[in-house]
C-alpha cells in the first residue's frame, strides 16, 4: 500500500476535525416539555443592592432561564432617556442596562458554546423579559438590542401566516416576552416576511378565574410568534402563594392539566413565582412576601409536583435551593 503523501493529509485533516465537531453537534429538537428549568425571577439589582443575582443565577451552569424587568426611563447617569433593568419607576441612576448587566456578562458563556459547537442544551439560556412599560421608543430600542445580539439568538422565519410555526433555528439563547398587542406590533407585525422573530411571545391567559379549564384560561394553541404560555401560581393555588395551605392530590391534578394542555399545544409553561422563605430571609434578599409559601418544606412540594409534572420553567427567587433539587432529580 502505497504511503498517502503530505498533501492530501493536509487536505484530510482539517476535514476530519470539522466531522468531529459537526458528529457532536447534532440539530435540536426545540419542543415543549422536553426539559425542566430554573428560572431566575427577578434577575437583576435593586436600587444598589443585590447586584449579584446574575453572578448567583449562573453559577447553577446552564441550561436556566434568567427574567430581566425593564423600564423605559430617564438614565439620570446619562441624562439620556434609556431601557433599564428595573421593577418600577423612578429610576435612581443605579439601574443597569441589560447589554452591560445580561449581554456581556454572558459573552465568554456564549462565545465557549458557539466555538464548541456542540448544540445538545441549546439554548443555554433563555431570557424572559418582563416589560414594566411599553412606550413605542422603548419597544424599538430593545428591538435594535437585540439585533445587535442575533448571532446568539434562536429565531424562525417569519412566514406569511402567523398560524405556521416555522422550524426554530436554536441557537445560545432564546428570548421570552409578553402577551401584549404592543410588543406583537414591534416584535412580529413589523417583521418583514421571510425576516428572522429574534423574539417569542407568549399567549394570552384570561385572567379573571385563575380557576378555569385550561382551555378557557388560554384558549389559543402556539403560533409562529406566540410560543409560550406565562401563568402566576394562582391558576393551581387560587388563593396564592401565603393563603395556598397543604398541597395536595387535587392541586397536583389541576397542575398537571394545566401542564399537558400547555404541551399539546405546542407552548412551554413557566409558573412564578414559587418561594419558601423566613421573613428574615425575604427581607436581607429582597424577595416579595406575596410570592412566599412561608417555608421550605411547603415550596419544595410545590417544585418537585412541577418538575414531575413537567414544567418548562419554574421561577424562584430561590435560585440555588432549586437548582440543587434539579439536579438530584436527574
Amino acid at each position: 500500500m502505497r504511503p498517502r503523501s503530505p498533501l492530501i493529509l493536509v487536505l484530510l485533516i482539517p476535514l476530519l476535525l470539522w466531522t468531529a465537531r459537526a458528529s457532536k453537534s447534532p440539530p435540536v429538537p426545540l419542543r415543549p416539555g422536553t426539559r425542566v428549568l430554573l428560572d431566575a425571577h427577578n434577575c437583576y439589582p435593586y436600587f444598589e443592592w443585590w447586584s449579584d443575582r446574575i453572578d448567583r443565577a449562573l453559577s447553577a451552569g446552564t441550561p436556566l432561564a434568567i427574567e430581566q424587568d425593564l423600564l423605559w426611563a430617564r438614565n439620570p447617569r446619562t441624562g439620556k432617556m434609556a431601557s433599564l433593568l428595573s421593577h418600577g419607576a423612578p429610576a435612581t441612576g443605579a439601574e443597569p442596562e441589560m447589554r452591560e448587566y445580561f449581554f456581556e456578562r454572558v459573552r465568554p458563556i456564549v462565545e465557549n458554546a458557539l466555538r464548541d459547537g456542540n448544540r445538545g442544551d441549546w439554548p443555554l439560556i433563555t431570557l424572559n423579559l418582563d416589560l414594566k412599560s411599553e412606550e413605542p421608543e422603548h419597544l424599538a430600542a430593545i428591538w435594535q438590542l437585540l439585533l445587535q445580539y442575533q448571532d446568539w439568538l434562536t429565531t424562525a422565519s417569519r412566514s406569511n401566516t402567523m398560524e405556521r410555526m416555522e422550524p426554530l433555528d436554536v441557537r445560545p439563547i432564546l428570548v421570552l416576552t409578553g402577551e401584549s398587542d404592543a410588543q406583537k406590533a414591534v416584535f412580529y407585525d413589523q417583521v418583514a416576511e421571510g425576516s428572522r422573530l429574534v423574539v417569542f411571545g407568549a399567549v394570552r391567559t384570561n385572567a379573571k378565574d385563575p380557576s378555569v379549564p385550561p382551555e378557557v384560561l388560554a384558549a389559543n394553541p402556539a403560533d409562529n410568534y406566540h410560543r409560550w404560555w406565562n401563568n402566576s401560581w394562582r391558576v393551581v393555588e387560587p388563593a396564592g402563594q401565603p393563603n395556598a395551605g397543604a398541597w395536595t392530590p387535587e392541586k397536583d391534578t389541576r397542575l398537571n392539566q394545566l401542564v399537558r394542555y400547555a404541551h399539546a399545544h405546542s407552548l412551554w409553561i413557566r409558573f412564578y413565582t414559587l418561594d419558601g422563605a423566613t421573613k428574615a430571609e425575604l427581607s436581607c434578599n429582597g424577595w416579595f412576601s406575596s410570592y412566599n409559601f412561608g417555608s421550605q418544606d411547603a415550596v419544595q412540594k410545590r417544585w418537585e409536583a412541577a418538575a414531575k409534572a413537567g414544567a418548562d420553567y419554574i421561577a424562584t427567587d430561590q435560585y440555588e435551593v432549586l437548582d440543587t433539587l434539579l439536579k438530584a432529580r436527574k
